[in-house]
């Protein structure tokens, strides 16, 4: 019995190019136990647990003549080595050199005639550690049948879980013939069926049409010497290139402004992300002119019988917040940002970070991925950026025996949007991650500083004795991983 693609999951495709690629990523850093960490190991740890995400062994299989959505079949050919792979930095690796990496493998697009997922074992970092770096496509990891597969890779104990590789057996493709058929059985008896392929033949008219209205566009643009104004700074369009940023930060700062004023976690995140694209627009000059709000799109945890139902317990909404970059007070800023969500604590709806971060697993991959989804979804809603900010266990999570010690979370790009952000926390810690594009953003290593800085302004509020932070431009200091 094959399953077919949503409509949602069909235009995701549809949507992708060479320079939208529709994949999430995480980069993982760990610390080899006792017994070590190689390629071997991996290996056999994706072996033993990808049973729990059948998925991750299937391929997408279009219907002749578009008569009905996709399906899922088995990969026949399923190869691990393929999907599995291996990499390494001039030792010892900075973490410099692993974001130019990972930069790098999240620009490339994932194989479409093979399973949507790939991972990487990057070893040669400093002090004996490696990474893992996942990536899955948007249609691979929905929350309901499929989580990221990074979610059952880790255990909470160094002593590692063998489970135990299953005796899987690729199920025959269907033919042609047989995928025909099945599309006209599944319109004749199932009106669900009829409905999804016309969603996706309109959705696809839709969006060719819209693509050839910029396409056309650009020309007379380009004929008339005329240059369109983009909206915002971190509004253009997209090359095929990109370039992530890493910034590692304390939860206990965190913990300290939202004590101190009444917020949230996720208030002073987004307060501290507010300062670090403030200040990293100031740098721009002229940028700023004009500024003062920046449109984002905030994936927010809600119990809500109308939408979607997922394996985790929650579903995901979309939260649109302006975050007051124009503003000068670090502590308005995170007032303002608090007073946003307001609505939507006072409803009822929300899921407390401390039950997200609790579930069984490690979740915030998967809820990344369900967050990129919602954001792709509301793409049309005019949003500048989107910030997925998702609490993770305060405990040390293992894989194989390694201990994993930061986790960066790498969300996609969407037609148009040269900048998105996810946080993750972790065990004390505070990951962000920012993807931005390397010919749009050439200058996106500078906001991990000013990230730093807004964070110890908004610190600072807390804290009458401690000494400001200087104004301006600091000196670097050296990053951990």
């Amino acid at each position: 019995m094959t399953e077919r693609l949503r409509p949602r999951d069909v235009a995701l495709l549809a949507e992708e190019s060479t320079t939208t690629p529709m994949h999430n990523a995480t980069v993982e850093i760990f610390e080899p136990g006792p017994a070590g960490f190689d390629y071997a190991r991996l290996v056999e740890l994706v072996q033993d647990r990808i049973s729990f995400v059948p998925r991750y062994r299937q391929r997408v299989q279009f219907v002749p003549g578009r008569l009905a959505n996709p399906v899922w079949v088995d990969d026949e050919q399923f190869d691990i080595g393929f999907h599995v792979r291996r990499s390494a930095l001039p030792r010892p690796g900075s973490l410099e050199q692993l974001r130019e990496l990972v930069s790098r493998i999240v620009s490339r697009p994932l194989d479409r005639s093979r399973p949507l997922w790939e991972i990487y074992v990057v070893e040669g970092l400093a002090d004996g550690r490696f990474a893992l770096l996942t990536k899955s496509h948007h249609v691979l990891v929905d929350g309901i049948d499929t989580v990221d597969i990074g979610q059952v890779l880790l255990d909470t104990s160094a002593e590692p879980k063998e489970l135990g590789a299953d005796e899987w057996r690729a199920r025959r493709a269907p033919s042609p013939f047989s995928l025909m058929a099945g599309a006209v059985k599944d319109s004749a008896t199932d009106a669900g069926t009829v409905v999804d392929t016309v969603r996706t033949t309109t959705g696809s008219v839709l969006r060719g049409a819209a693509a050839g209205a910029r396409t056309t566009g650009r020309v007379v643009d380009a004929l008339t010497n005329r240059t369109p104004r983009a909206e915002s700074p971190i509004i253009g369009p997209l090359s095929q290139q990109r370039r992530v940023v890493t910034v590692r930060t304390d939860l206990a700062d965190h913990r300290k402004v939202r004590e101190a004023h009444g917020a949230s976690i996720n208030d002073v995140v987004l307060a501290a992300v507010t300062g670090g694209l403030r200040a990293w627009l100031m740098t721009r000059g002229e940028s700023m002119r004009g500024i003062r709000k920046i449109r984002a799109l905030v994936p927010v945890s809600v119990i809500d019988d109308d939408l979607e139902a997922t394996a985790l317990g929650s579903q995901i909404a979309a939260h649109f917040v302006d975050l007051p970059v124009g503003e000068a007070s670090p502590l308005v800023r995170l007032h303002q940002v608090s007073y946003s969500f307001l609505a939507h604590k006072e409803a009822g709806r929300g899921i407390p970070a401390t039950r997200l971060a609790g579930l069984s697993g490690f979740a915030p991959a998967t809820f990344h991925a369900l967050g990129a989804r919602v954001a792709g979804a509301e793409r049309r809603k005019g949003y500048q950026l989107c910030v997925t900010n998702v609490p993770g266990p305060q405990a040390p999570l293992y894989a194989a025996g390694a201990r994993m010690v930061a986790t960066y979370p790498v969300p996609p790009l969407f037609e148009g949007r040269p900048l998105a952000i996810g946080v993750t926390s972790y065990d004390g810690s505070v990951f962000y991650g920012f993807n931005a594009d390397r010919d749009m953003l050439p200058d996106a290593d500078l906001l991990a500083q000013c990230l730093r800085e807004a964070l110890d302004e908004l610190v600072d509020t807390a804290s009458p004795s401690r000494t400001r932070a200087p104004r301006g431009r600091r000196k670097k200091k050296p990053e951990q991983p």
